[in-house]
């Protein structure tokens, strides 16, 4: 086994990722909540997670991954009643376009997907654990809150000191809904019944009622890897409150560390803009797709860039990553009728462990990139040094024959992505360096904000780098400026 880095979102440190004594490295990752197709922002989490798993694996690691289904909460209740339908069909319709979405952009299969309805019964147990040991209570109503004041630890993980929390005067909790509670920042682990969810709740000690949303991530984390996890994941904005939650209600009992290590991908842009539903700007996988852009573009398109930097979105995004996969396709044929004629070199390596094929290979640094922080972006500027047409062209049949192996390793392997078949039109092996593509965007966004005197500087710098600039009515397009060369 190779080690893995990563940026631990606790310690705000780089560590070295460990498995539990037993040899096994157990990850939970907050799966969707299944009311509604998953959208660009939620498969970008989903993504470098898939990444992560991979490079895990290839690097020799013995992994169990669990990711969760959440199919009980207000959005799934609300939209199984306006159907009138039960929730269980309600939500089993969702999961099966998200299981598809999945496999069109080459998600890997967890070994665990459990559901937050198969597991009620272990939720109520653990509640009622909470409220024995004084860190839980049930108010007249029959709902049951987390006191977040009985645990001193609570903030650590998204640095808010708990006194700065209690001395607020308005909502964090996470919850949707407004329930009777000791503070307004005790968070609800069991919520009574309301008209309004129809027969959609479980009998429990307090009443009937559901569970809250946080309860269930930690009750399938411990039921599935134990007390004490290697690695959580999620989106940033999961980071508070509710992975917060989780570790003040799991801590509580077990009085052990939740989880050692936390991996969170930053937010996801679009045109320069948070996503929003009024800005009609949460693209979903089928919306795309319908515009022409292939799921391995999209794929390309969100993890291109660094987890822990925001992604800024644009449609334009995709058609340079559909110009990308074309430039791979074509350094991948390239290779194969170079390698065509070496001879059959025979495996002296791990087939565990892509570690020990890489390291006297031209593509070990972008190996080494993705085991240290996952860099996805520097292993990418690797990859394309060393596949250049110039490059590929000075390479022996053996040495084609090795770089072609490590290549479709990384690239298919550990990156995921399935190349296009090659384009023999010379005119799309242009490959937008993402320096000026980044430089065009903030001018896209200067040009919306009508800064219109930082867009004309934008696009002067632009040209000085050799690059044209061409505005159209859905974004822009890039062109080399052979007359600036």
């Amino acid at each position: 086994m190779t080690s893995v880095s990563l940026h631990n979102t606790l310690t705000r440190t780089k560590e070295t990722l460990t498995p539990s004594a037993d040899g096994i490295f157990r990850a939970y990752c907050c799966g969707p909540t299944v009311y509604a197709p998953a959208h660009i922002g939620n498969f970008r989490t989903f993504l470098l997670q898939d990444v992560l798993r991979r490079v895990l694996k290839m690097s020799g690691y013995h992994v169990r991954w669990v990711r969760n289904l959440t199919d009980i909460d207000d959005k799934t209740i609300r939209g199984a009643q306006q159907q009138r339908i039960p929730l269980k069909e309600f939500t089993q319709h969702w999961i099966d376009i998200f299981h598809d979405d999945c496999q069109k952009l080459q998600i890997q299969i967890p070994e665990v997907e459990p559901r937050a309805t198969e597991h009620i019964d272990e939720q109520i147990q653990w509640i009622g654990k909470l409220i024995r040991h004084g860190f839980a209570y049930a108010v007249a109503d029959g709902s049951v809150y987390y006191r977040i004041a009985s645990f001193p630890h609570y903030g650590q993980l998204s640095r808010l000191a708990s006194q700065n929390l209690l001395a607020q005067d308005k909502n964090i909790s996470g919850d949707a809904d407004e329930y009777d509670r000791d503070t307004i920042h005790d968070f609800a682990l069991w919520k009574s019944r309301k008209a309004e969810d129809g027969e959609c709740y479980w009998d429990s000690p307090w009443g009937q009622g559901r569970p809250g949303w946080h309860i269930e991530c930690s009750v399938m984390a411990m039921r599935y890897l134990g007390e004490t996890l290697d690695l959580h994941g999620g989106g940033i904005d999961l980071c508070f409150p509710h992975h917060e939650n989780e570790i003040a209600q799991s801590e509580a009992i077990t009085q052990k560390c939740f989880s050692k290590h936390w991996f969170h991908s930053a937010h996801l842009m679009v045109d320069g803009q948070k996503m929003s539903k009024s800005l009609g700007n949460l693209y979903t996988l089928q919306e795309l797709q319908d515009q022409g852009y292939s799921p391995m573009a999209i794929r390309y398109a969100l993890i291109a860039g660094h987890y822990r930097q925001a992604l800024n979105f644009t449609l334009q995004s995709l058609s340079t990553a559909t110009s990308a996969l074309q430039k791979l396709a074509k350094a991948q044929k390239q290779l194969q009728a170079i390698a065509s004629t070496a001879p059959i070199v025979p495996a002296t390596h791990d087939d565990n462990d892509i570690s020990t094929k890489t390291s006297a290979s031209p593509l070990t640094n972008a190996w080494k990139a993705l085991r240290e922080d996952l860099n996805i972006p520097q292993c990418l500027g690797v990859i394309f040094t060393q596949t250049s047409p110039s490059a590929i062209r000075q390479l022996s049949p053996t040495e084609a024959y090795r770089l072609l192996h490590d290549f479709q390793d990384i690239i298919l392997g550990a990156l995921g992505l399935a190349l296009p078949e090659a384009n023999t039109d010379p005119g799309d092996t242009t490959i937008v360096p993402e320096q000026i593509q980044q430089l065009a965007e903030q001018r896209l966004i200067a040009k919306q904000q009508k800064l219109f005197e930082k867009a004309d500087q934008l696009r002067e710098q632009i040209h000085l780098l050799g690059w044209r600039i061409i505005d159209r009515p859905d974004g822009f397009t890039l062109e080399e400026d052979l007359s600036n060369s």
